[in-house]
């Protein structure tokens, strides 16, 4: 965990997204807090984490996402040595 995200105002933010119970209010939620173009980047950049952790390759993640190889790598960077939030979520919506 990143000691210089910690704070009072971020545990609020989490707590309220651990609040949500369907993906429809995530929706409601997420569009009330974000542009589109923010939203459509965390998309972006999870769909990129679920081809690499497939084994892909980086130019079909380019073809298919639309992402830079800079976004690919910043990515690539987190599942290897990052604090395994992707491999949490990417390992957690394998099982359903």
């Amino acid at each position: 965990m990143n000691s210089k995200l910690k704070d009072g105002h971020m545990d609020e933010l989490f707590t309220g997204i651990l609040s949500l119970n369907t993906v429809e209010e995530c929706y409601n939620f997420f569009e009330d807090l974000c542009t589109i173009t923010e939203l459509r980047a965390m998309a972006q950049r999870f769909q990129v984490a679920k081809m690499l952790d497939q084994g892909q390759i980086y130019s079909d993640i380019v073809r298919e996402t639309g992402a830079s190889t800079a976004t690919i790598s910043r990515v690539n960077k987190c599942l290897i040595y990052g604090t395994d939030g992707y491999r949490m979520v990417l390992d957690r919506t394998k099982e359903k």
